[in-house]
């Protein structure tokens, strides 16, 4: 026999709590403010936390009941080979369940009573118009802060935020966060120099270069630190969020003089429904999916901050769709190096123009911590001749369009069995033609191909869309709750037009052109705070981790592109280490 676990209130304490908040005081009434009103708060607060202490107590003497009443029902229970009727507790044991069991109903209803409690405190809590707010740090109904990143990925380029030191501004619905991190990364590399602390796969030292000779180097930095302020307005369409956010990686890497780089600056307004975003924020294309120490944009990762107007609505329980226009920058590459509309050309402006908004559209589906991703992109690519230096002998404008797919998946290995805790298996896939700025760590940019500047040619210039394809595999292990590791294998490949076999050997434009990449990394990592609740996973405020990274990457015809006396391919071996503080 059991009993189910109560969870009892003090009948005088109910009694109490009820009437104070079923008959507000008239200055209440009034829509004004008071001492009393305070003192009623605080008072109200008080007995809730005794009733928590209560209901713990009641919650231990309940199992030992229980334990107590299996104990007897054993004891009273005759030989197996003697029973022919179930055996009858007695009757001491009997009343002592029956009394348990009313103690339970008296429970259930009085944890119904502290819930409606605990509601009409929250709603107390909140001042009249024109009155004074109290002095807390929340505002209730304001939704969580919109998260930059989360805590079982690295959605914004290697770090999530913490809740940060936020307070509740006296006399209004605000609530202002300030929050960010201190971080020191270190590395060294076991072939080529390559002097940043955030390499692109795709940009690494090619094998038999000058670089390759000088062998590799030591370096550390600070510079990807990071602070922002975030604050959160409860108005009548829902909860205003705005957000500033920067860095100090806009400078050289090889400076200690790091300079300022905006990364957010947007606001959003809505509910859990709808919401909508306007600014400088991540675009919809971003997705870190696995996480590294490393602070760059690694093989099939995307991390693009830019200008938008961002639609979210809850589709369904666990479905969420967005919608945007983001900031348009179309980039291409000719034998004469890679241009962007802010390039130049010969002293002049860039033949490369921006028509038209990206377009962009996301579903995410998350329950119990599994995660399916689709993310869609319509670009327009265009080359404007006129009026630059490649005017003569080209004329006219050529248009591309470019378009690209990925879907993504996060399993909880707990689906499986609970004895793996935590653990994360990762994978992803995209394809697409002309999404170059959207993979910088696979095509170093690259949108399209032009013909523009080569020999011989007349006629309107080409602008040919880099068809794409990629996949990445992780695994996330938890050894315990704050020792965890990540190994992931990315592999990603490029298509050009033939005409880029032309290149001059050697070239910034010929050795720019990847045809495969490949990436492996492997790393541990120490979160001395961190927890585990309900399988979620959050670091907490400290991460201490080791890191190793390999790469590779083979030339678009190899070893006659890359130039006298290098080879086709680049081989990258580096070990990191870094340590992140968060507040």
């Amino acid at each position: 026999m059991t009993c189910a676990v109560a969870r009892p209130l003090g009948g005088a304490t109910i009694v109490l709590l009820a009437a104070a908040l079923g008959a507000p005081p008239a200055a209440k009434a009034q829509g004004t403010a008071s001492g009393a009103d305070a003192a009623t708060i605080a008072e109200l607060r008080q007995q809730l936390n005794e009733m928590r202490r209560r209901d713990e107590e009641m919650r231990r003497r309940m199992e030992q009941l229980e334990a107590l009443v299996a104990r007897q029902a054993r004891a009273a229970a005759p030989p197996a080979r003697a029973a022919r009727a179930p055996a009858t507790p007695p009757a001491a044991t009997q009343a002592d369940v029956q009394a348990a069991q009313a103690a339970a109903r008296d429970a259930r209803a009085a944890a119904d009573q502290a819930q409606t409690i605990q509601q009409n405190l929250a709603r107390a809590a909140l001042p009249p118009a024109g009155g004074t707010a109290p002095s807390e740090r929340d505002v209730p109904g304001l939704l969580p802060p919109e998260p930059m990143g989360d805590q079982t990925s690295t959605g914004d380029a290697l770090r999530s935020d913490l809740p940060g030191i936020a307070f509740r501004v006296p006399g209004t619905e605000t609530q202002v966060r300030l929050y960010g991190f201190a971080k020191l990364s270190a590395w060294t590399d076991a072939n080529g120099r390559n002097q940043t602390d955030a390499p692109l796969p795709g940009g690494i030292p090619l094998t038999g270069s000058a670089a390759s000779q000088q062998g590799g180097d030591f370096g550390m930095t600070a510079r990807f630190s990071r602070f922002g302020v975030d604050t959160r307005s409860l108005t009548g369409w829902g909860t205003l969020e705005t957000r500033l956010e920067g860095d100090f990686g806009g400078g050289a890497p090889t400076s200690s003089n790091a300079v300022f780089r905006l990364r957010q600056a947007w606001g959003e307004l809505g509910d859990e429904r709808f919401r909508v975003l306007v600014g400088q924020a991540n675009s919809l294309w971003n997705e870190g999916l696995y996480e590294t120490l490393i602070d760059a944009t690694n093989l099939n990762q995307s991390f693009i901050r830019q200008a938008q107007l961002r639609l979210t609505a809850r589709l369904a329980d666990g479905l969420t769709g967005q919608v945007s226009l983001e900031a348009p920058d179309t980039q291409y590459t000719s034998a004469a190096g890679v241009f962007t509309p802010g390039s130049t050309l010969d002293g002049g402006a860039s033949p490369a123009f921006n028509n038209a908004p990206d377009v962009l559209a996301r579903l995410n589906y998350r329950k119990d911590g599994l995660e399916f991703g689709l993310r869609g992109m319509l670009r327009q690519l265009q080359i404007r001749p006129a009026g630059t230096a490649a005017a003569q002998p080209f004329s006219g404008t050529t248009s591309a369009t470019g378009v690209g797919a990925a879907a993504h998946v996060r399993f909880p290995m707990r689906w499986i069995s609970e004895s793996f805790g935590p653990d994360e298996l990762l994978a992803q896939a995209y394809v697409g033609e002309g999404m170059g700025r959207y993979f910088a760590g696979s095509t170093n940019g690259q949108d399209a191909l032009s013909n523009i500047g080569m020999p011989g040619l007349t006629g309107r210039v080409s602008l040919d869309p880099v068809p794409a394809w990629g996949v990445t595999a992780g695994y996330r292990r938890f050894w315990t709750p704050q020792i965890r590791s990540n190994v992931t294998y990315s592999f990603s490949r490029q298509d050009f037009a033939s005409y880029a076999l032309a290149f001059a050997p050697g070239s910034a434009a010929a050795t720019s052109l990847n045809r495969d990449i490949q990436q492996l990394f492997a790393n541990i990592i120490w979160s001395p705070f961190g927890q585990v609740r309900n399988g979620v996973f959050g670091s907490g405020w400290l991460d201490i981790g080791f890191e190793y990274l390999y790469t590779r990457r083979d030339l678009y015809g190899g070893a006659a592109a890359a130039g006298a006396g290098q080879a086709g391919h680049g081989i990258a071996n580096r070990f990191l280490f870094a340590t992140v503080a968060r507040f």
